[in-house]
C-alpha cells in the first residue's frame, strides 16, 4: 500500500477546467478529441509539449493511425494548432497550442451570458403585461401593447419603474395608461431611472412623514402629478 501511495504521489495530477468538462460538445470536441486533448494535457503540464503519437496511443489502447486522425480532426475543427516555442536553451520546437479551443469556450459563455440577459428580459417583459391586465381586470388592446413596448424598447424604462407606476395608478384608480405615462415621463424629467432613485427621491421630498408612518401603504411612490381621470 505504501509502495502505491509514492507512485500514485510520483505520478502527479493533470487539472481540467471544469467548464471544458461541462461543454465540450457545444464548442464541437467529440469524446475521443477529448480524450486525446487529456493525454496531450498531461504531457504539456510536465514540460513536453508534444509527445509522440504512440505513446498516445498506448495509454489510451488504441492504434497511432487513430491517434493521428484524431490529432487531425483538432486541427480542422480549430480546437488546435501547432506552433513553435523556444526550449530552455532557445532553440525552437514544435508544440500543441489549444488557444483556439479556449477562445471557442470564451465565446460560448459570452453567448451563454447574453441568452441568460435575452431570457430574463423576456420574462420581465411578459411580467409587465401580465401585472397590467390584473390590476386593470381586462385584456390590454393591441394599441396598449404597443405603448407598452415602446416603453420598453425606445424609452427604454425599466420593468420595475413600469411596475411602480402601475401601483401609483392602482393608487389613484386610474387605470389608464395615459395616466402611467404621465408618471414615467414625470420622473424622467427628474432623471429617476430605477425603483431606488424613486425612493429616495421620495424620502427627500417628505422625510419626517416617512419616518412617522414607515409602514403607510404607498410610502415607497415619489409624488406624482394628479391628473383628472377625465382627461385620461
Amino acid at each position: 500500500m505504501e509502495e502505491f501511495a509514492q507512485r500514485y504521489i510520483q505520478a502527479g495530477q493533470t487539472s481540467i477546467a471544469n467548464y471544458l468538462l461541462d461543454h465540450f460538445r457545444e464548442v464541437g470536441m467529440t469524446t475521443d478529441q477529448l480524450l486525446v486533448f487529456l493525454q496531450l494535457r498531461r504531457y504539456i503540464d510536465r514540460g513536453q509539449r508534444m509527445p509522440e503519437a504512440d505513446i498516445l496511443a498506448d495509454h489510451l489502447g488504441w492504434d497511432k493511425q487513430r491517434v493521428y486522425q484524431v490529432l487531425h480532426e483538432l486541427i480542422a475543427n480549430k480546437l488546435m494548432t501547432i506552433t513553435s516555442v523556444p526550449d530552455a536553451q532557445g532553440q525552437k520546437q514544435d508544440a500543441y497550442d489549444f488557444h483556439l479551443l479556449t477562445e471557442k469556450l470564451s465565446q460560448l459563455a459570452v453567448q451563454t451570458t447574453k441568452k441568460a440577459a435575452k431570457v430574463s428580459a423576456t420574462n420581465d417583459r411578459a411580467t409587465v403585461f401580465n401585472q397590467i391586465e390584473t390590476e386593470f381586470g381586462r385584456p390590454l388592446s393591441p394599441l396598449e401593447m404597443e405603448s407598452i413596448n415602446q416603453w420598453l424598447d425606445e424609452d427604454h424604462y425599466r420593468p420595475e419603474l413600469i411596475q411602480l407606476a402601475l401601483k401609483e395608478a392602482v393608487l389613484s384608480q386610474a387605470y389608464s395608461l395615459k395616466y402611467m405615462d404621465r408618471i414615467l415621463l414625470n420622473w424622467e424629467k427628474k432623471n429617476l431611472k430605477t425603483a431606488a432613485q424613486v425612493q429616495r427621491e421620495k424620502e427627500r421630498q417628505h422625510p419626517r412623514s416617512n419616518a412617522a408612518n414607515p409602514a403607510t401603504p404607498g410610502n415607497d411612490i415619489p409624488d406624482v402629478p394628479i391628473f383628472k381621470l377625465t382627461d385620461n
